[in-house]
Order: C-alpha cells, then sequence, then structure tokens
C-alpha cells in the first residue's frame, strides 16, 4: 500500500491500580495520528474518575483495508427515570426478538459493579456465550472517515449531542450491527456523571435513552445479543479484529416519544 494511503489502528486504554478509568481508539491516517496520540494522552489525564497510573497507547499499521459501513440511524426517546427508562428498551429488545429472560439477564449484568474491560455475548435466551468470562469482548479496530466525522457532528450539534461519547457509541454500535448475527446491544456507561444509555440495533438504529440509571451509579456495562447458532469465534474475531471505518450517515430522527417506538423500527 503506499506510504499516503496507510492507516493505523490508535488505542488508548488509561487504569489506576489496574481498575479502567478511560479508553479511546480510531482509525486515522499517519499524521493525524500522530497528533491523536496526544489528544488521547490528554483524555487519559484529565478525566472525570481521576488520575491514571497506566495509560497505554498503541498504534498498529493496518495490514488489510478496512471494511467500510455505514452509521446507524440516531435517534432519542424521551424519558425520565430509569424504571421507565428500562421499559422503553425492553420494548426494542422486543421488537427485536428478545425475549424477558434474556432482557433480564443483560439487566442484571448491567446492575452490577464488576472488573470486565469489555462487554459480555448472550444469546437471545440470556444464556452468556463468550468464553472469556473475566475479560468480556472488547470491540476494537474501528473509526470514521474525516469527513464523515465531520458530517457526524454536524449532525448531532442541532441535537446538542456533539461530544465524543456520543460520536464514538454510534461508531462503536455500527461496527457492531454491521455483523448479521448480532441482533440488540444495550449498554449503560459505567460513569457515575452520564446517566444516559441506549439500545441499538439494524431495525431501531442507534436509540439513546436519558435516565437510564440512577446519578452517582457506577453500574454499567454492555451487553451484545447475538443470534442462535452463531460462529462465536467468527462473531469474536469481527468484533475485536476487523477493521471497520465509517464512511456515510444514515440520518437522525431527533427525540422522539416512547409512543413512538414502533414506528422508529420501520
Amino acid at each position: 500500500m503506499p506510504r499516503s494511503f496507510k492507516l493505523y489502528s490508535v488505542r488508548m486504554r488509561a487504569s489506576r491500580a489496574g481498575k479502567h478509568i478511560s479508553g479511546a481508539e480510531g482509525i486515522y491516517t499517519e499524521s493525524a495520528a500522530r497528533r491523536i496520540v496526544a489528544q488521547y494522552t490528554e483524555r487519559a489525564l484529565s478525566h472525570s474518575l481521576g488520575k491514571p497510573d497506566s495509560i497505554l497507547v498503541t498504534v498498529e499499521e493496518l495490514n488489510r483495508k478496512p471494511r467500510e459501513i455505514s452509521a446507524l440511524r440516531v435517534a432519542a426517546l424521551r424519558n425520565e427515570t430509569p424504571r421507565l427508562g428500562r421499559g422503553l428498551a425492553d420494548r426494542i429488545l422486543s421488537s427485536c426478538g428478545i425475549g424477558a429472560q434474556g432482557s433480564g439477564t443483560a439487566w442484571a449484568f448491567l446492575g452490577r459493579r464488576h472488573a470486565l474491560r469489555g462487554g459480555i455475548l448472550l444469546n437471545t435466551d440470556g444464556v452468556r456465550m463468550d468464553p472469556n468470562l473475566e475479560r468480556g469482548v472488547r470491540v476494537s479496530r474501528m473509526g470514521i472517515s474525516a469527513a464523515t466525522g465531520r458530517a457526524l457532528s454536524d449532525l448531532l450539534s442541532g441535537y446538542g449531542w456533539d461530544n465524543q461519547t456520543v460520536s464514538e457509541a454510534v461508531i462503536l454500535a455500527s461496527k457492531v450491527h454491521a455483523h448479521p448475527d448480532i441482533v440488540a446491544e444495550l449498554c449503560i456507561s459505567d460513569d457515575p456523571d452520564y446517566t444516559t444509555g441506549y439500545v441499538a440495533s439494524r431495525q431501531f438504529g442507534y436509540v439513546r435513552i436519558p435516565h437510564l440509571k440512577k446519578a452517582g451509579s457506577r453500574r454499567g456495562g454492555r451487553v451484545f445479543f447475538i443470534q442462535g447458532g452463531a460462529d462465536i469465534r467468527e462473531v469474536l474475531e469481527y468484533l475485536e479484529r476487523e477493521p471497520v471505518l465509517v464512511t456515510t450517515l444514515s440520518g437522525c430522527l431527533g427525540v422522539v416519544s416512547g409512543e413512538m417506538v414502533p414506528a422508529i423500527g420501520l
């Protein structure tokens, strides 16, 4: 590959006493990668959860061209309490074929404080499928093209959502749901100051749900639901190793009421 077209996966993980504090990653050209290393380091050192005692920044030249995908469509649901928010999330999960047992297992996982570096894989019946119960699954090697990144920023800014947390979540969810065996995703940040979670799927897109947990809670995590009969090793290889680049957008529905859940899945 010509030098001018080389791309690099840049990944940052920060921790203190072995406990995860912050992380970030993207796919960049060589010139951009030089800048982003400093930005990621500063981000780790100024995180609201405290100063890390370890910051690991990995710069990896990609040996294959990233798969190009479209971002999921973005929407948000009106919500005021964790109880009502859970009901909204469950309606979306149910429409994606996730039964009460599957969603119940997911909520039980999200309700605990744990040391997993990543999320977990569940089948639609709530049985855990990822083989490393201590580590979980960390989605990696994804990014967004520079022009599409600017367009996403413009799109989100119209709704007051233009920040790193939202854009990075859209990119991650878009990679996840470009795999045909992923049915849905449920995520709540373990950051005590961030109470908005989301549900994502190909059918509904990336759906933000505010107040999905109580302020001050350190509980949270990420759950991926997969089809029965999926090749787990192949799914893990895709999520963790295959480079993916978001190059187009799918629009934004803005803020909608809970009664609109069936409609946004059309």
